[in-house]
């Protein structure tokens, strides 16, 4: 089975796909600094190193750059970028067949206009470069803030473009089977400026319906599939007509597979009838938190997608602790040997040596608060959470006896670095009003359950153990998002201010990246289709 990875990102759908038994026949992603970790896993290109030489990469090409030197383009702005057609340096090749299981820099927009300007090379990829069955899977997970619940959610946003150019990409190579993997916030509903409800997920599947694809749709977890995050995601998987057709002469009459699809057909029907005026309402999604939908997932082809068994937090982590670590889970046992195809010149980590965790240094007056987020976290009661936030914010400068009874029983990280409780609720209170704080979502994990979903800069999250006062490392939330140890992030740690908004340093490659595991489950409902 050979795919393309649109949006690759640092590759952790790559890596699932890869140990599911798909080849690579091309992969395209924007950001520079998330390429140098695909380059760095996949192809053992250690972009720094050759750009430190003055030496050009071999497996990595730019679309385009402003830069012919490969130092320069290691932090460009890939906002920046020229068009593919205009003054610039390109490394597209003019034998198309040249890009076999390269990775391309630059942006899906001007990729899709190469594609339409170049019969060849559109061949070439439809083809999977001459192979005998052509390209069998398009997949990847088109970044979408605004789609996210906690972006703006704009209907006519630059970035909300980005799911119809996966498509046109599909389009043009015409795969078998197309992926999209988006945030859950694609399946809730918006206002346009004129009041009218907009259904993000409907209309991407109308689009793949007027394309010639049938579009299943789904509301998955990462947690149902065995990994140690509470991650709900949207997923699309689009059979091209014909193949569907194939493929559903070995369905069963009646069977689970035909239920799922059905809708699916109907819908398909409907879009080659009525096109993109079809209204909404005529397709849902299947959803694995409706009892009705699980059964179908589990009896079906998709069951891979809920069968793992709850991963914790603790089993995640707790081997990396500074201070009294435990031996590995069985779970990281169980990951490292799942992914242990890869390279040699990946070697797994010996002793303490991980790649990726290197400790960050948090101030006292920090670690005390963070002591204070794991006995919020450990008490697990909104109100008192609200009552002692009210205080750290200075909306409020009292707290009712009811919740000092039960933070009374806590012990507090104490100027002389002890852990102690407060004999006096003044006393705590005062404590309360030393420590303040205007963030908002900062909280501690929780042990013995899977880490909550935003996880993608250190401020997120800080450790679950009173002896571990800090925030996470890049390797610790790799282990969350279920990456093996050795695979190696590459680039800046973390980055801030104006660069945030188009620099993607490790940190941020680990939360936007789709889980390996996740990835190989995905991978192998896919493979039973073709």
């Amino acid at each position: 089975m050979n795919h393309i990875e649109l949006f690759s990102g640092c590759g952790g759908l790559s890596l699932g796909l890869e140990q599911s038994g798909f080849e690579l026949t091309m992969a395209n992603e924007l950001s520079p600094m998330a390429a140098e970790s695909f380059a760095y896993n996949f192809f053992n290109e250690n972009l720094d190193e050759l750009a430190i030489n003055d030496k050009q990469a071999t497996h990595t090409l730019w679309l385009n750059s402003n830069y012919a030197e490969l130092k320069p383009r290691l932090r460009e702005n890939p906002f920046t970028f020229p068009a593919f057609d205009e003054a610039g340096t390109s490394d597209i090749p003019t034998d198309a067949s040249e890009l076999k299981g390269k990775l391309v820099v630059g942006s899906i927009v001007e990729l899709n206009r190469l594609l339409d300007s170049n019969e060849e090379l559109t061949k070439q990829l439809r083809t999977a470069f001459g192979s005998q069955g052509g390209l069998d899977l398009v997949s990847g997970g088109p970044p979408c803030q605004s789609f996210s619940m906690a972006g703006l959610r704009k209907r006519d946003c630059d970035k909300n473009t980005l799911p119809w150019e996966f498509a046109k990409f599909v389009k043009h190579t015409q795969p078998k089977v197309a992926m999209l993997e988006n945030v859950t916030g694609i399946l809730r509903a918006f206002k346009d400026d004129e009041g009218n409800s907009f259904h993000a997920w409907y209309e991407v599947a109308k689009v793949f319906a007027s394309i010639g694809y049938v579009p299943l749709c789904l509301h998955i977890n990462a947690r149902l599939a065995g990994i140690a995050q509470n991650r709900p995601r949207f997923i699309m998987i689009a059979v091209r007509f014909d193949h569907y057709e194939t493929i559903a002469g070995g369905f069963e009459v009646g069977d689970t597979n035909t239920k799922l699809f059905s809708p699916s057909l109907k819908f398909y029907q409907l879009v080659q009838e009525s096109g993109s005026e079809l209204p909404f309402g005529h397709l849902d999604y299947f959803d694995t938190t409706k009892p009705i939908h699980r059964s179908l997932f589990e009896s079906s082809f998709l069951a891979g997608l809920v069968n793992g068994e709850m991963v914790t937090v603790r089993e995640a982590l707790d081997d990396l602790k500074q201070k009294y670590p435990s031996k590995p889970s069985d779970f990281i046992t169980s990951l490292n040997a799942t992914f242990n195809h890869l390279p040699q010149w990946l070697k797994s980590p010996e002793g303490s040596e991980w790649p990726n965790h290197e400790y960050r240094n948090n101030g006292e007056v920090v670690q005390r608060r963070f002591r204070l987020y794991q006995v919020l976290q450990t008490i697990d009661e909104r109100w008192i959470t609200k009552a002692i936030f009210s205080i750290l914010k200075g909306n409020a400068t009292e707290l009712d006896d009811d919740a000092w009874a039960v933070c009374r029983e806590y012990k507090y990280l104490q100027i002389d670095h002890t852990l102690k409780v407060f004999e006096s609720k003044q006393d705590f209170i005062q404590y309360l009003r030393d420590h303040p704080t205007k963030k908002q979502t900062q909280k501690a994990l929780v042990a013995n359950a899977p880490a909550p979903a935003a996880l993608s800069i250190p401020d997120d999250a800080c450790h679950y153990d009173e002896h571990e006062l800090r925030v996470l490392t890049v390797r610790e939330m790799a282990r969350i998002q279920s990456f093996p140890d050795n695979f190696v992030f590459r680039s800046k740690v973390t980055t801030g201010g104006h660069y945030r908004k188009f620099e993607v340093p490790q940190y941020t490659q680990v939360g936007n990246a789709v889980p390996p595991l996740l990835g190989l489950k995905l991978g192998n409902c896919i493979s039973q289709l073709l």
